[in-house]
């Protein structure tokens, strides 16, 4: 199978999998901690992924709130792995909660060349979380799987300018959208951290 039909199989399979959910929900078939294909730059590399999603979600009945902490989303154990390390500086721009309610995390020290963690939580419904990663599927090859009762996307690179690795991972579920992108910074646990506080 060619690069292009690889790509357009793994996007109908994140359709399969974000249409077959009959409200707001998440899938589920891991059962456990997830992980990035290439598990030395993940931001979250625990468990075993997949390269497309494999099952649908399963709605829920009890709508999630948006966070409005990013100390409070993390584990002591992430936390540990971060400290030392600024938090919303503002010489990044806006940070904390937005008048949408949205909850930006920027993690990073404004006077490093690289080395910083971005995370958005916000609110996306069905519809154009379905757009969004079947799009990362399709013209940027993000590998999908559905770990945690949501679908998880996900994809490394190495820096342009520096020898470090970047990434991004994002995490949908009952209309929740948990979206980190990072430059040589992704703490073991960290998404999963974050997935554990809201749904947990």
């Amino acid at each position: 199978m060619n690069a292009r039909l690889a790509a357009g199989a793994a996007a109908l399979l994140l359709t399969a999998v974000l249409a077959g959910c009959g409200g707001p929900g998440g899938g589920s078939d891991s059962g456990g901690a997830s992980a990035s294909p290439d598990t030395s730059a993940s931001a979250d590399p625990e468990g075993t992924s997949s390269p497309s999603p494999s099952a649908s979600p399963t709605p829920t009945s009890t709508p999630v709130a948006l966070p409005t902490d990013c100390r409070a989303i993390l584990s002591d154990a992430v936390l540990a792995q971060l400290d030392g390390i600024p938090l919303n500086d503002a010489a990044f721009g806006p940070s904390g909660v937005g008048d949408d309610g949205t909850l930006t995390c920027i993690w990073g020290d404004p006077g490093a060349d690289t080395t910083n963690l971005v995370t958005t939580v916000s609110g996306m419904n069905r519809g154009p979380a379905l757009d969004m990663l079947n799009a990362l599927v399709t013209n940027e090859g993000f590998s999908c799987f559905t770990p945690d009762d949501g679908t998880r996307c996900e994809k490394t690179w190495p820096n342009a300018q520096y020898p470090v690795t970047d990434g991004r991972t994002l995490f949908w579920r009952d209309d929740i959208l948990i979206d980190t992108r990072y430059s040589n910074l992704a703490p073991d646990g960290y998404t999963s951290s974050i997935i554990a506080h809201l749904f947990d």
